[in-house]
Parts: C-alpha cells; sequence; structure tokens
C-alpha cells in the first residue's frame, strides 16, 4: 500500500507541476446527492439506536476545491451527524485516485444534523455500513466533480454578530444540587440545558462564539461561485428523519438569493455551511424570554433570520484576486479515558446481561461504552490549517467547545480566521480540561467524549503550530483592549492587576508591570462576559471574566502590610437565600483554616442578611460580621472596594460616596499573612460563585475618591 501511495503522489505532483508556471487562484464547486438509495437507515445522534424509513428532505456532499499551480486542496462539508475518521481517510484515498489532489489536502467535515444516517458508531447506534459503501463514494465524487469546475476566482471574506441565533446550553448546576451521572456517582455540576431552572443554576459554563463568518469565491468577471460559512450552533432540532436540519436549509436559501442567471457553460453557484465549534452551544437562551429569534419555533423561521444576516454580509464581501493557497496536517496519537478496575467490572457484568440486544437505558449504553474503551485505548486524531489569501481555516475534530474556537481565532496569525469542527474524524465532545471537573454528559467517557483530559489544549497547540505553518507567521498574542475604565485602574498604579480574560489555567496574568501572576485553582471557567465592555475595552470587544464554580484565585503579596485595598468587579449566581453565606469574595488568611485575625469579605446569606455585603475579621468567636447596607441583586454586575487602613475598615458599593460597611478598630491582621484569596476563602467554605473581574490589588489604602474613579460609573 505504502509504495502505491508513493506512485499517486508522484503522478499528483507531476500532473501539478505545469501549472506553477502561472500562479492564479482557480476555484471549483459542487453539490452531490448522498440521500441513502435502500432503506431503513440506521440514525445517529441519539442515546439510543433508531432508523428511519425514508427521506423528509434530501442530503447533499457540497465540495469546493482550490488550486493555484503548486498546490491543490478540497473542502467538503457533510450532511451528517459525525463520521468516523477511518470512514473519511478511506473516502480520501478513493477521491485521490480519482483526481490531483494528495489525501493530506482534503478537508472533509459534517455539518451535525441529527437526522441523517449513521456514520459512525457512538453511544447506543452502530454504524451503518451499507450506507458507508454509498457514502464513500459519493464523497469521492464529490471532491472529483469539483476539480472538474476549477475556473479562475478571487476570493473575499465578511463576518457579522449573530448573537440572537446562538447560546450555551451548557449550565454550571448549584454546590447543593449536585447530579448523578449515570455511573452512579454525584459528579453532575454542569450539564446541557440545566439552565431550563434557574433556580438550580449559577450561570452558563463558557461563552459563546457570535461570528457568522463567510469565505466566498467569484469568477473575474464577477460571477458567484462558491461561499463557505461558518456557524457556531449545535443543530435545530428537526423530529423527522432523514432531513438536512438548518445547515442544508441555509444553504438553499443562500443558492436561491445569489444565484444569477449564468451562462450556457457556468457551473452552479453552490453554498456551503460548517460547523463551527459548537460543543457547548444551542439555540435556546435561558437567559430570555421564549419570544426571541433563538426560541423560533420552526427551523425554517430560525434559518430565515441567519440567511438574512448572511445574506447582508455577502453583499458586502470585497473581493481581491490572490495566488496564496497552503494546507498542512498533523495527526495526533492520544489516549481515551479507559475505566479502572473496579468501573470496568462494573460495566462488563451489564454488558453480559444484554447478550446481542443493544442498549436499551443510558446505564447500559455507557456500560457498554467502558468496554469499548477498555478495547480500544487510544486513537488518532487529524488536525489541519489552510491558508487562502489572507484568510485562514483551522479544524477540530468532532464536537469542541465556543472557546476553543476562540482561542484559535484570537491567537490565529490572520484576523480573519474560520474554525471547522466535526472535521476528518469523529472523536466526541472535546472540552477543555477546566470542564472535566465540572462533569456532566459532554464530559462522560464514551466514544462521544473519551478523549484524554488535556485533548483539547493538545488540539489548540497544534492547531496554532499549523497556523503559522502555512502563513509564516507567528500567532498574535491575546490582549485585551483598554478602555477609560481600565485606563482608570492603571493610573492608580496597583500592585497587581488581573483582567480576569485569561483563556485557560493555571495562571490569571497580571497586567500590572509587577508580574503578580496568580494561580487559579480548579473550579474555575474563562472567558464568560464581564461588566461593561464599553467602559472596560474598546470598539465592540466583549470585556471578559472567570466564573467561580468552587475553586479560587489565590495570590500571594509579601509586600502588603496593614494598608492596602481591593477593588474588583462581582456577579453573583448563587440565590442569596441559597445558603448560610451567597459566598466568600476576598480572604486574607493562611490556606485551609480560619485564624482569629484574618480578613474576609463576602455577600451574607440566611445566617447574616441575605444580598448584603459582609466583612469579618477572624473566625467570628466573641464577634459578629459587619454588614453593608445595599441588598445585591443575583446575576448583576456591582463593584466593591474594601480598603484597611490600619484598624479602619472601609467597604464601598458601585461608587458610592459613603461606605456601605466603616468600623475604626478592627484588629490588624499580622505581617505574616501573605495569602490573598479571591473567590473564596481561606477555609474552602461557601466558596465563591459567579463571576468575577478586574481584581486589582494596592500597597495603600486608597481614597473615597479613588474608590470612586474604580466604578465606571457611567455619568
Amino acid at each position: 500500500m505504502k509504495i502505491a501511495w508513493t506512485l499517486i503522489l508522484c503522478v499528483a505532483t507531476v500532473c501539478s507541476a505545469p501549472h506553477s508556471a502561472k500562479a492564479e487562484l482557480k476555484a471549483g464547486a459542487a453539490i452531490v446527492d448522498i440521500t441513502p438509495q435502500q432503506f431503513p437507515v440506521l440514525v445517529n445522534g441519539g442515546m439510543t439506536s433508531r432508523s428511519a424509513e425514508k427521506s423528509v428532505a434530501p442530503l447533499y456532499a457540497r465540495s469546493i476545491v482550490l488550486d493555484n499551480g503548486a498546490e491543490r486542496i478540497a473542502i467538503v462539508v457533510v450532511d451528517s451527524c459525525m463520521i468516523g475518521r477511518s470512514v473519511l481517510d478511506d473516502a480520501k484515498q478513493l477521491a485521490a485516485l480519482r483526481t490531483k489532489i494528495r489525501p493530506d489536502r482534503m478537508l472533509i467535515s459534517a455539518t451535525h444534523t441529527h437526522t441523517a444516517p449513521s456514520s459512525m458508531a457512538c453511544l447506543g447506534t452502530e454504524l451503518d455500513e451499507n450506507y458507508i459503501v454509498f457514502l464513500r463514494d459519493r464523497l469521492a465524487e464529490a471532491i472529483a466533480l469539483a476539480e472538474s469546475h476549477l475556473e479562475p476566482a478571487e476570493v473575499g471574506w465578511a463576518v457579522r454578530n449573530a448573537a440572537d441565533y446562538t447560546a450555551l446550553r451548557r449550565w454550571i448546576i448549584r454546590p447543593d444540587r449536585i447530579g448523578i451521572d449515570p455511573f452512579g456517582n454525584a459528579t453532575l455540576r454542569a450539564n446541557m440545558h440545566a439552565g431550563a431552572n434557574l433556580d438550580n443554576v449559577t450561570g452558563e459554563s463558557g461563552p459563546e462564539d457570535p461570528d457568522l463568518s463567510m469565505i466566498a469565491f467569484k469568477s473575474p468577471e464577477g460571477r458567484p461561485l462558491a461561499v463557505l460559512s461558518n456557524f457556531s450552533m449545535h443543530y435545530f432540532s428537526v423530529p423527522e428523519a432523514l432531513h438536512p436540519d438548518y445547515f442544508g436549509l441555509f444553504c438553499n436559501g443562500f443558492q436561491e438569493q445569489v444565484l444569477a442567471a449564468p451562462k450556457d457553460d457556468a457551473h452552479p453557484f453552490v453554498a456551503i455551511m460548517s460547523h463551527g465549534c459548537s460543543g457547548d452551544i444551542w439555540r435556546r437562551d435561558y437567559n430570555q424570554a421564549v419570544d426571541t429569534p433563538l426560541q423560533s419555533p420552526t427551523v425554517s423561521e430560525y434559518t430565515d433570520g441567519l440567511l438574512k444576516i448572511a445574506l447582508d454580509a455577502y453583499r458586502s464581501i470585497s473581493y481581491s484576486a490572490t495566488s496564496e493557497l497552503a494546507m498542512a496536517e498533523r495527526r495526533l496519537p492520544l489516549n481515551y479515558r479507559v475505566p479502572n478496575t473496579q468501573l470496568l467490572e462494573w460495566a462488563t457484568r451489564i454488558v453480559a446481561t444484554l447478550g446481542d440486544k443493544p442498549p436499551s437505558t443510558t446505564e447500559e449504553v455507557y456500560a457498554r461504552e467502558q468496554v469499548i474503551l477498555h478495547q480500544l485505548q487510544s486513537t488518532e486524531i487529524v488536525v489541519q490549517a489552510l491558508r487562502i489569501g489572507e484568510i485562514a481555516i483551522a479544524t477540530t475534530p468532532n464536537e469542541t467547545y465556543a472557546l476553543t474556537g476562540l482561542k484559535l481565532k484570537l491567537q490565529s496569525p490572520l484576523p480573519h480566521t474560520m474554525v471547522i469542527e466535526l472535521a476528518n474524524g469523529g472523536d466526541g465532545y472535546i472540552p477543555p480540561p477546566e470542564q472535566h471537573l465540572l462533569g456532566g454528559y459532554n464530559t462522560w467517557a464514551a466514544r462521544s467524549a473519551g478523549l484524554e483530559v488535556l485533548a483539547e489544549p493538545k488540539i489548540v497547540e497544534a492547531d496554532l503550530q499549523l497556523l503559522e505553518e502555512v502563513t509564516g507567521k507567528t500567532r498574535r498574542p491575546f490582549v485585551q483592549t483598554q478602555g477609560a475604565a481600565a485606563e482608570a485602574i492603571a493610573a492608580l498604579k496597583p500592585v497587581a492587576w488581573w483582567r480576569m480574560d485569561d483563556l485557560a489555567a493555571p495562571h490569571a496574568i497580571d497586567t500590572s508591570p509587577h508580574q503578580h501572576d496568580a494561580v487559579y485553582e480548579p473550579g474555575v471557567v474563562f472567558f464568560l462576559a464581564g461588566p461593561r465592555s464599553d467602559a472596560f475595552c474598546l470598539e465592540s470587544e466583549t470585556n471578559r471574566a472567570a466564573h467561580f464554580a468552587g475553586g479560587r484565585l489565590s495570590a500571594r503579596f509579601p509586600e502588603l502590610n496593614d494598608h492596602y485595598a481591593v477593588s474588583l468587579w462581582l456577579w453573583n449566581g448563587m440565590p442569596n437565600e441559597g445558603r448560610g453565606t451567597a459566598g466568600w469574595i476576598v480572604s486574607r488568611d493562611n490556606n485551609h483554616g480560619l485564624s482569629p485575625r484574618g480578613d474576609h469579605l463576602g455577600i451574607g446569606g440566611t445566617a447574616t442578611v441575605p444580598g448584603k455585603l459582609i466583612f469579618q475579621h477572624g473566625d467570628s468567636t466573641g464577634q459578629n460580621p459587619l454588614i453593608g447596607k445595599t441588598t445585591i441583586d443575583r446575576w448583576t454586575w456591582n463593584h466593591v472596594v474594601m480598603i484597611r487602613e490600619g484598624t479602619t475598615i472601609r467597604v464601598y458599593l458601585n461608587g458610592n460616596a459613603e461606605p456601605e460597611i466603616q468600623h475604626d478598630s478592627v484588629p490588624v491582621s499580622p505581617a505574616e499573612f501573605k495569602q490573598f484569596y479571591f473567590g473564596g476563602r481561606s477555609d474552602n467554605l461557601n466558596n465563591w460563585e459567579g463571576r468575577l473581574d478586574e481584581i486589582a490589588v494596592f500597597d495603600r489604602a486608597l481614597t473615597p475618591e479613588d474608590a470612586g474613579k474604580l466604578s465606571a460609573r457611567e455619568e
């Protein structure tokens, strides 16, 4: 086989050599029907197996082939839930025999419609072997047909904010209401659609990616050739199978709107919708009322709204001629999270009772998955990067989170970057490492979410390296812009200032010149929306914050004495009456304990006064906490400044001139208390459940005027 492929690669190289004399971008596009010809077919995308007896709407593979004389690549998007790597590797090899394109220059991804034939065995559904034979041939045909349509082309880029059509579906569950996983353990700290009951949750577990982006191709004379769109929204959920979901309706509607009367010999315009990073995304925004666009009653209405945004963006595109075209691929070996001996014994006993029957319960499904993962042990994934002029594409295998897509877009060497997931294989949900601690369906070990905990950062790093390779440029460091409110913090010269805009653990980067990087403990998630983007950032950038779910941020300050101040923004996710203390925000004390002389600031609960700021010095022996005046509403951003000036404690809220808390005879903490915790107390009791942002520490007592300057109050 190696000898055969060597010959194919040599032939491809020889055949493409004459084109290198003239550097010119060419593009060709095609649509091939992949609706099964034999029924019934298995349908995946559910916990247990199901089948379809007919197709409600046709399914397609849509393809684009690009060539510049030296490089030829293919991009294919398939109306499928997910497709296994081995199936796609076979399809690429078959396509290479029919074209002049190398297998490692082919990108094939799935749309993620949950109403398509099963192209990968997962959970309770097996691979539909009969359909796969047909699908492989049709994918190769889609690439060959697009190649036959190659003609000179220009390329353009557009992006629009479509936040009204995407939202987080994975929410963090309250610490007092942790659920049970399929293995009988209380690990369910976050889960899909938990936000349907807002009393049970503390907030979303990550950011959304609202960008609807597209790469468009036209002939030099202006005739539309193709458009490759990309959006992060999981799927609409169409009840009927087989159906391409909103992906297919979007493509059909786009083609109807754009298609001009072609010349007799012209090839038809092809619209493609690829899947952005959507592992934690759906259309239901649990923060909003049910009459928003995300809650559209029909898939057609939802698609029409998204199409309106897309077509507006498309009509604004400026095109340019380019001959720059590059692609690189890497195959990464990764381990599965295999069961330990006890879990394997449990799973084996359950699987033994099934015999030849498919699993019919969640417990049976996950028991069988443990046995399968034990047999597999490890796998190989494919990541790719492409460059088309000043536009880049990166890929991830299967369902990465929106945060992963943002990491790649924000750090890509080229600002015009698209991330296509479900590409070149089906490797399940791939959460960022911090999400594993929170549990939930997206993390339960199975072929649907079985890769090692560090798979996501390995994929991100591999993609960034590939992007650097194809662009010849280094990645861009992500640095949040500084608006007027951020400049006000900097002007007061803090000894540490954490903007909480970090993309990952373990460090909160100090924005001040003092390099006081702090350390995130497990139990913190990243890049949520923060307060006052218009004040803290420039233009339309979103201010970012971290969400605390049991973990803390720790920092050490040897230079601080009995004169210091802390400024921060807080967003409380716990109901004020949810427990004795709603949550502790700032703590200066020794770790793992509560000494008689530490300083602790939080929001009270049923043990004091719900929703009001509380300051506690020491372990409360012989004294009650100091209590503020104003009730802080749940899920609202508020600014707090805590100032210690010797024995005087003052706490200000939202820039008010009068302090919420003031006491002039609070004992001084000993000099050896150098450790500070944010988002929790030193004893880890009633840690913060919610977001914190713009934490600044000062080595002096601020004045009331200074506290007012930090509040970013709207005049």
